[in-house]
């Protein structure tokens, strides 16, 4: 065919330009109409219009987003079109080909105004207007017939522009999309929420929020219910985040997870094939946890590994081609449509490249999200199973850490997988290039690699050793951290805070020398790893230049880019080393915890229920807590009890008694015997286990809510009375450990809790030591008699009143049963019974001035209960934290987690930056990035320049010239990057120590009130994952942050310089990049906090599992908790697998349009005629662009990563800036050394509430406490009574009124000068990790003999001696290895070396047997009889004595009197007290 036949014109460009101008005139008059009638209607209906948005058109998004590209791509088109008409002069086609861009800009703009008004706020329509339609199949048709021109005139050799090509390719492609849309609408289903378009606007809130929520029982998931397209570019993230571009997201509005991430459908396919790996029973191994990890992701490992393959190849294709391209603008075209063909090639490998890498990189951390996940189930299963000796080796705190840290990483590891095949396979690609150009020169490269490679094995290993000994001192810190929260009053009380403080420093000191080994090794590597491109291409030209191989630029420009592709994988690999060694580091952690001894699965003969009408059988039983201990805990235990029979076990502190509930149980490992049961248990343990919820939660335990036994239930336990004060009754939600409960109150719920479950068989460790005589003695009655009256009850008691209602008394002795039988029969038949009984006899002697027969007849009815249940401390729950809020839950004590909403503020990055050495490092850190830059820019431009660009061109320079310029330059860049890395590291570290110092001085010096409301969980998280982010990652985001965008400056000078056209592209693309950042930030911000706080609930629950793990086994409760901790863990991982899909969903669109963008260049650069530009310095441009998109991304994942993780900062500042409590010591008011002289304790109108706004808890009391005499204080369970000691230690500041020490105001003194002059024995007894040494005397003020002249004293020195260690034995965890009566008497050691004038004792007796409470009460009166003694007792014996007796109720001093004038009142509540303690005695 001839352009000169009769319609030849229809081939001309003025034509089809012409045509084109007219359709597009068109289609903006059609606009206009359309819109003047829609708003004439709008007119008309004003009133009545809705503008729900339930359903939108089909694909209308990406439709908008085409209709935008389509107007931006002319745009670009016609900028480009007069530069070049400028150049050349205008014509008559020229004219009508502008005309055309201008008309097309105007047309697909007011299109893109049209939808966005037309269909965004409407749910009506489902289809675009026909005509519309119509005019779209026009456009497809006349674009295809524009294309199909332009082949054929390109075939015909005519003189043809390249923007025509360009501009007709990208018509077809953008109609045929339009026509799709037009023409084959997708279904109006469910799916249509799950679609989202590369660009994304506005959508409906309501989208991402609907995701969420359970249709008909199916989770809705975008990801599971995506089509092909939505998965390949991730648009099914866009309902998510456009629902956070909108509103602050929260959990309820991040979708749920697909069964195989979810863990509740990974884990059990996972715990079967460790199983079979460990087919033999040996134990599990880390090679067999490998396997088992490995296997359970294998596909998703293979995928990826098949995208790293093509991401790998489609990477290097542009090196390979780059010096063909150079030639080609050099002028050596093999054939004419050569460019075209060349810039094709470079645009679909990046392509290839990009899309291959974003799902890459996504399917890696979905099996990072799993992995971790599966981990985690399987520690907590372990620590719910874990034997009591397994348990004393790990502590709760290493056991988080396990979890928090080891399986943590585990699942980052999943992104360095396929790193060691992929650097083999990207250095073979790199020789073969390497080789097509230089030759043999490509040996020198190789073995240039080869022993950069080499340097990491040393690294290697000192990184590894420095990261366990990291991991180690971690662990000894965490522990210490865990164990001092969960004492924070006690250490309060006794004024330990900072001392404590100090032994956290001391150890993290020793974590910050690993850390700093550590992270100046990893600057090492750094430096060694970015100076590797300079020193491979400087052994490798050198060697070109020996073997006298030409040096071209193209073919060294090919050489420069495979070098700096090679960079990442030689720059990655120490990290990939690094991360090996770590991974392999938790791995074998784990293992080592997961071979960890379980209890024995045999210890116990489970019979079938009601088999056999005996309960309980033990048989000969040796039962030792020590197996390598010779003497065991429990000796010839021979026991038969059969169902419905009450036993009573009794005995001294020590004897054994709790230790024989335990071996029932099966905690207590089985030496010999056999030990049979039948039945269901419940067991209540001596140390109250409250779970973290809502009371109701605590005492359904799991079970379904019946309500009449529910009733029951709280009647039984008096708690009706304490629920009744409560603004929420028992949907009050507990803090941590019971924390905002009395002592009392958190005993009857544990017994709520057992009795609810309706078991066969109940087991209780002394459940009325912590109650008042009143509450004990009806709780006796009405549950060991009443609701228990048929069922088989074992109970632990110190009371001897409570023994003559059992069938059965065991009475113990070092570890064995004494005597055993009725209480008649055995009282007169061995002493051990006979001197339990005889001190009780002792201690009821006090009494024996009182009637008790006329004081029983007026004592209290059995209607009063639980009166004094309306008191300060049940009010505590309600209104403790001063957040109360009668109408809804903002009152509860345990609130929310807080987290910040919005941007991360300047403020934070700022604070960040500024505080080690205020900033001053940092103009120099980005100085040597700027040199180091400048010198890599220039070492490469140099070489470009001084290379000829073909054989038989005269070379600038000489070679030697050549290589000597190159190799100063390439020192001075490696100069610069050693600077910049040891002073980031020194940056990093220096700001990672002082924020954790701050942190931890703002945590210690928090009232108690923080820690009753906030569960340790969210301290603890911060001290671990925190401050690991802050420790490690963060120096290396910010740097690279500030480094990449100095490198994409760079880039663009480079490319721009070359042609300045370039640079306008740049405009609009880094526009639409920062658009695209901020419209996505918003939901990876929240969503990466949503991370941090649904975290906490993980560990918050592992802690309380492990402290309470007896419990939950004693009540078969384990696959529950289990279930629990899935759950938790789903809803920890879905904002973390939300988190990746986010930013995979922008990294794709940005690596498309960089790809664009850089395809653009190109056509640009072979567009310009031959001479104009240098090839050389076209093809450097060219180099740098290939890694345009690779660096583009980067800034933008560095922004969004720092982003991120600069929340950690966030909230670490959030605890660096909690309200302290008032002054440890005011220097201006410091009392004598002497003070308090007498003790005279004078209260005057105190009024105590604990936050500004709530009800009064103490309500005007005044009196005074006389120096020298004892006082006693005593009411009902939760009378006010523990509130008061807190306000005497300030521990509650007073709302009014004051408390005068001996003419001081306790107020106007510091905390430390009045709680370290005070003394106190708490009501639980506190032992810490240590020696004895260092729990008798933590501030080290004390000699040996003065330690063990107290042990002797408090009846504890022959216990000590006994130990190999004496005063240096070792205490584990909580005191575990002492008894509850042996750690209350190392309390009373406490108070007898500091020997203060004021001596509190807050129900210190309650977890002893009678006698050690005569020995303690013995003790005192010896040694305190010229002190002031204040005891809140449940013991009336303990107070009897007293000088003086307080009686509260309901936060008012009902009466306040020596016990005998209260005494002689018969009507007194204090002789009705009692009455009622005597009267059980009988």
């Amino acid at each position: 065919m001839s352009l000169d036949t009769s319609f030849g014109f229809l081939l001309k460009p003025i034509f089809l330009h012409g045509f084109s101008a007219a359709l597009h005139m068109v289609l903006l008059l059609f606009l206009l109409v359309l819109w003047a009638v829609n708003r004439v209607k709008e007119a008309g209906e004003e009133g009545s219009k809705e503008t729900l948005r339930q359903r939108k058109v089909s694909w209308y998004k990406q439709t908008l987003g085409c209709c935008f590209a389509v107007s931006a791509f002319n745009i670009v088109l016609c900028l480009l079109s007069c530069f070049y008409q400028y150049r050349n002069g205008w014509s008559e086609d020229k004219l009508v080909t502008l005309s055309d861009y201008v008309l097309k800009i105007l047309a697909w703009g007011a299109m893109c105004v049209y939808l966005h008004c037309q269909f965004s706020n409407y749910g009506e329509q489902k289809r675009f207007p026909l005509l519309l339609r119509i005019w779209w199949g026009f456009y497809f048709s006349f674009s295809c017939y524009s294309l199909v021109v332009d082949i054929v005139v390109l075939k015909q050799h005519a003189s043809f522009p390249s923007q025509y090509l360009v501009s007709d390719v990208f018509s077809v492609i953008t109609g045929f999309f339009l026509n799709m849309v037009a023409f084959f609408p997708r279904n109006e289903g469910e799916d249509a929420l799950l679609e989202e378009p590369l660009l994304s606007g506005d959508s409906s809130v309501s989208n991402g929020v609907e995701l969420s929520k359970k249709r008909g029982g199916d989770t809705v998931n975008p990801y599971s219910n995506a089509g092909t397209f939505s998965i390949l570019t991730f648009s099914w993230m866009g309902p998510t985040i456009a629902a956070g571009n909108k509103k602050t997201l929260d959990l309820e509005d991040v979708p749920q997870l697909d069964s195989r991430d979810s863990v509740v459908g990974a884990f059990p396919k996972f715990r079967s094939r460790l199983e079979a790996a460990d087919g033999k029973g040996t134990g599990v191994t880390t090679l067999k946890l490998v396997k088992a990890l490995f296997f359970s992701v294998w596909k998703d490992i293979l995928w990826t590994g098949l995208f790293v393959f093509m991401y790998t190849v489609a990477s290097y294709v542009g090196p390979y081609l780059i010096d063909t391209f150079v030639q080609y603008l050099n002028g050596q075209r093999v054939f004419k449509t050569e460019g075209y063909l060349l810039v094709t090639a470079f645009f679909v490998a990046k392509l290839v490249e990009c899309t291959s890498q974003r799902w890459w990189f996504f399917k890696l951390q979905q099996v990072g999200i799993r992995l971790r996940a599966v981990l985690i189930a399987m520690i907590y299963n372990k620590g719910l199973t874990l034997s009591c000796q397994s348990k004393q080796s790990q502590t709760s705190g290493e056991i988080i850490n396990y979890m928090t840290v080891d399986a943590e990483r585990v699942g980052d590891f999943s992104w360095y997988m396929h790193d060691l095949w992929m650097v083999a396979l990207q250095v073979t690609l790199a020789l073969l290039i390497l080789y097509k150009n230089l030759g043999l020169a490509a040996i020198a490269a190789f073995v240039t690699t080869i022993l950069v490679m080499l340097a990491n094995i040393p690294l290697g290993k000192m990184l590894e050793k420095f990261q366990d000994k990291l991991m180690k001192s971690k662990d000894e810190r965490m522990k210490a951290t865990s164990e001092i929260l969960r004492n924070m009053r006690i250490l309060k009380l006794q004024g330990w805070e900072m001392k404590f403080l100090s032994k956290i420093i001391g150890l993290r000191s020793v974590e910050e020398g690993w850390l700093k080994r550590f992270v100046y090794t990893n600057a090492m590597t750094s430096f060694l790893f970015w100076i590797a491109p300079s020193f491979v291409s400087v052994a490798t030209f050198g060697a070109c230049i020996l073997l006298g191989i030409p040096l071209e630029s193209g073919k060294i420009l090919s050489a420069l880019a495979t070098f700096r592709i090679l960079q990442e994988p030689i720059y990655h690999l120490p990290d990939t080393i690094s991360m090996i060694v770590q991974t392999k580091v938790s791995l074998d952690r784990i293992a080592t915890f997961l071979r960890l001894d379980d209890l024995q699965p045999y210890a116990i003969e489970k019979l079938p229920r009601g088999s056999s009408n005996t309960a309980i059988e033990i048989v000969d039983g040796n039962f030792s807590w020590d197996l390598s201990s010779s003497s065991p805990t429990l000796k010839d235990i021979n026991l038969k009890v059969f169902h419905g029979t009450r036993v009573a076990v009794c005995g001294t502190v020590g004897s054994g008694k709790s230790s024989l509930l335990s071996c029932i149980l099966g905690e207590i490992p089985k030496i010999s015997g056999t030990l049979k049961f039948c039945g269901t248990k419940a067991y209540v343990a001596q140390s109250p286990w409250i779970q973290s919820g809502k009371i109701e939660e605590n005492i359904l335990f799991g079970k379904v809510m019946d309500r009449e036994r529910y009733d029951q239930v709280l009647e039984g336990c008096s708690l009706k009375k304490d629920l009744e004060i409560l603004s929420f009754g028992d949907q009050t939600v507990i803090g941590e450990r019971g924390i905002n409960l009395s002592g009392g109150q958190k005993q009857r719920i544990q017994i709520a809790r057992a009795l609810y479950q309706d078991a066969d068989i109940y087991l209780f460790d002394d459940p009325f030591s912590a109650v008042d005589a009143h509450t004990g003695s009806h709780l006796f009655k009405e549950v060991l008699l009443g609701i228990l009256s048929s069922k088989t009850v074992i109970y632990v008691t110190h009371q001897v009143e409570f023994l003559p209602a059992a069938d059965l008394i065991l009475v113990m002795k070092n570890g064995k049963i004494t005597q055993a039988g009725k209480y008649n029969d055995i009282l007169n038949s061995g002493a051990d019974f006979m001197e339990l009984v005889g001190a009780h006899k002792k201690a009821l002697s006090a009494l024996n001035t009182v009637e008790a027969g006329s004081v029983s007849e007026k004592r209290v009815s059995e209607g009063d209960g639980a009166s004094g249940s309306a008191n300060g401390e049940m009010l505590k729950e309600g209104n403790e934290n001063g957040k109360v809020d009668d109408d809804g839950p903002k009152g509860q004590l345990v609130l929310e987690e807080e987290r910040e909403k919005g941007r991360v503020g300047f403020s934070v990055y700022w604070k960040y930056i500024t505080t080690a050495y205020g900033g001053a490092l940092i103009p120099f850190i980005l100085l040597a990035q700027i040199l180091f830059q400048v010198f890599q820019i220039g070492s490469n431009y140099w070489m470009a320049w001084a290379s000829p660009l073909s054989a038989d061109v005269k070379p600038p320079v000489t070679n030697l010239t050549l290589i000597i310029v190159y190799l100063a330059l390439a020192f001075a860049s490696a100069f610069s990057v050693f600077s910049r890395s040891m002073l980031l590291n020194i940056a990093g570290y220096k700001t990672a120590t002082l924020l954790f110092k701050k942190m931890q001085l703002c945590i210690f010096r928090a009232p108690m009130l923080f820690f009753d409301s906030t569960p340790s969980g969210r301290i603890l998280n911060r001290a671990s994952t925190d401050q690991s982010v802050v420790d490690l990652t963060m120096p290396l985001l910010v740097g690279a942050f500030a480094f990449s965008v100095i490198q994409l400056l760079g880039i663009i000078a480079v490319m721009s310089q070359v042609a300045w056209q370039i640079f306008i592209i740049f405009i609009p693309v880094i526009a639409t990049c920062i658009w695209y950042q901020q419209y996505y930030i918003s939901s990876a911000r929240e969503l990466a906090r949503l991370v941090g706080v649904c975290k906490a609930p993980v560990i918050q629950n592992f802690s309380e599992t492990i402290l309470g793990a007896t419990t939950i086994r004693s009540f078969d409760q384990e696959s529950r908790f289990q279930q629990k901790n899935m759950e938790l863990m789903d809803a920890y991982s879905r904002p973390k697998f939300y988190v990746a899909g986010a930013m995979e969903w922008l990294c794709f669109r940005l690596d498309m349009l960089s790809s664009i963008t850089f395809a653009f260049s190109l056509f640009f650069l072979i567009s310009i005629p031959k001479g104009i530009i240098d090839p050389a310095i076209a093809g450097l441009a060219g180099t740098y662009g290939l890694n345009l998109n690779m660096l583009q991304a980067w800034v933008v994942w560095n922004i969004c990563s720092m982003e991120n993780r600069i929340i950690s900062v966030e909230r670490i500042l959030q605890y660096s800036s909690i309200p302290s409590e008032p002054a440890l010591v005011i220097e201006t008011n410091r009392p004598d050394r002497s003070w308090p002289f007498c003790g005279e304790v004078h209260i005057h109108d105190l009024q105590v509430r604990y936050a500004s706004h709530m009800p009064l808890v103490l309500r005007g009391l005044t009196c005074t406490f006389p120096g020298g005499l004892k006082t006693g204080i005593v009411g009902r369970t939760g009378s006010g009574k523990t509130t008061l000691i807190q306000t005497l230690f300030r521990i509650v500041e007073p709302a009014a009124g004051q408390i005068i020490i001996d003419g001081v105001s306790i107020s106007s003194i510091g905390l430390h000068d009045l709680r370290l002059r005070l003394s106190i024995i708490p009501q639980d007894p506190t032992m810490f990790e240590g020696t004895v040494r260092s729990n008798l005397d933590p501030l080290e003020e004390y000699t040996d003999e003065q330690i063990w002249e107290v042990l002797d004293k408090c009846q504890l020195g022959d216990e000590v001696r006994k130990k190999e260690g004496k005063l240096e034995s070792s205490v584990t965890e909580n005191g575990e290895n002492w008894s509850m009566g042996q750690r209350q008497l190392v309390c009373l050691g406490r108070v007898l070396l500091k020997k203060s004038k004021i001596l509190v004792l807050d129900e210190a007796t309650a977890s002893v047997d009678t006698a050690t409470d005569n020995l303690i009460q013995t003790t005192l009166r010896e040694h305190f009889c010229d002190c002031t003694v204040i005891t809140i007792a449940h013991r009336i014996t303990s107070v009897v004595d007293s000088d003086m007796v307080l009686l509260l109720s309901q936060g008012v001093i009902e009466e306040y009197d020596s016990p005998a004038r209260l005494l002689e009142n018969k009507s007194s509540s204090f002789a009705q007290l009692l009455a009622e303690y005597s009267m059980r005695s009988k």
